[in-house]
């Protein structure tokens, strides 16, 4: 069994998510397919997560793959998270891990729809989603509120936190959405304002592309995805594609049997890599910082994160175990980031790296201060972690 050390694993991270100076990706698709998977929860990641890998620090590339030639599709799949995948990797999410996400959300709209007080909840659905559907496909693109005033079933109000001091309504339109998203019916087009909001213009997934995606079998999905994601993250710990696809241990010991990967010692622990995988680093890539976003694909990638996180834990990823804006120096993580009350890019170290390592995270931080622009990130989908409060208070 080969031994696969931390400093490899380090090394190999620069390499294959386009981290290290001679690594970076020649566009935002080249990011993504390296990656897999960029998270788009927060609308800002996906642009901060593209501009530490490409070094260009403009939104007109990212923008043309996703909204004019329509490369990169945003889904909601993987633990109910809105990601930005290539489009030849959709059909795998969709098959292999958002049809769970979708029937949770069904059995949810259900729910809601009783306790609201609506008459047969299972028949008021069908024909609500048949009406979407329908508007859906008359359109080029719809928002949200305005789908909601085509129909009134449409126009319905569900009840959320039913009897809780935050209690409020939202329409079935709304709720729909992320139905017929996670069943790869509808994508999120541009969004309605500037690039960091969350309000976005709806298609039909057919609309948008042209053509319908793909169908692939389940089985075929989950052992692609699989593929795709240990070529991008391996050598790993099965709990590690568990826990990033939100499948249950025994799918993934299902998945890993017809992937057949070889096992590796990673730590002390028996892992699993690609048997083609390439894990002789040669020589050491260039040393290299970046500051990455809240949320990025590299700071949320594995379950177990010690090889790169180190004793900072509890100071960088809040309470549920989201990573906040992170300030990285040869494969660590090694401090953490905010903007200040004039919007420039501040950091706070959690340890040592030197004077060459802090002359390239002020660099760094220069180039986001700048492509930034002025525009302010605010935390969404997640809480501000422990060093972000000490940086901005």
């Amino acid at each position: 069994m080969r031994t696969i050390s931390a400093a490899q694993r380090r090394a190999l991270l620069g390499r294959r998510h386009r981290l290290a100076p001679d690594a970076a990706a020649s566009d935002p698709l080249d990011v993504a397919d390296s990656l897999v998977a960029m998270h788009s929860t927060d609308p800002t990641t996906v642009y901060l997560s593209t501009w530490a890998r490409t070094r260009d620090c403009r939104r007109t590339p990212l923008e043309d793959a996703l909204y004019t030639e329509r490369s990169l599709l945003r889904l909601l799949a993987v633990r109910r998270t809105v990601f930005v995948t290539p489009r030849p990797l959709a059909p795998l999410f969709l098959r292999a891990c958002a049809a769970d996400v979708a029937d949770r959300e069904r059995r949810t709209l259900l729910t809601l729809l009783a306790a609201s007080g609506v008459a047969e909840p299972e028949r008021f659905l069908n024909e609500a989603r048949d009406a979407a559907l329908a508007v859906l496909s008359s359109r080029s693109e719809i928002g949200a509120a305005d789908l909601a005033d085509a129909d009134p079933r449409l126009g319905t109000s569900v009840v959320l936190s039913q009897g809780k001091r935050y209690e409020n309504r939202q329409s079935v339109a709304s709720r729909l959405l992320l139905l017929l998203s996670t069943e790869g019916l509808v994508v999120r087009g541009r969004p309605r304002g500037s690039w960091t909001s969350q309000q976005y213009q709806w298609s039909s997934m057919r609309t948008w592309l042209g053509e319908d995606l793909p169908s692939i079998p389940v089985a075929e999905a989950e052992v692609r995805l699989a593929r795709h994601w240990l070529a991008a993250h391996g050598p790993a710990l099965p709990e590690d594609l568990q826990w990033w696809t939100g499948w249950t241990k025994t799918r993934t010991r299902t998945v890993l049997t017809a992937l057949r990967p070889v096992e590796v010692e990673v730590h002390g622990s028996t892992g699993i890599d690609l048997p083609d995988a390439d894990t002789e680093v040669g020589e050491c890539p260039a040393p290299w910082a970046a500051l990455l976003p809240a949320l990025d694909p590299t700071s949320m990638g594995w379950k177990h994160r010690d090889w790169y996180l180190g004793e900072h834990a509890e100071r960088v990823f809040d309470t549920t175990g989201n990573a906040g804006p992170t300030v990285w120096w040869n494969g660590h993580i090694v401090g953490g980031w905010s903007q200040d009350g004039r919007g420039d890019v501040t950091y706070r170290l959690l340890e040592d790296i030197g004077s060459d390592g802090v002359a390239a995270v002020d660099a760094a931080a220069e180039r986001l201060t700048a492509a930034l622009a002025g525009a302010r990130l605010a935390p969404r989908g997640r809480r501000r972690s422990p060093l972000e409060l000490e940086i901005v208070a």
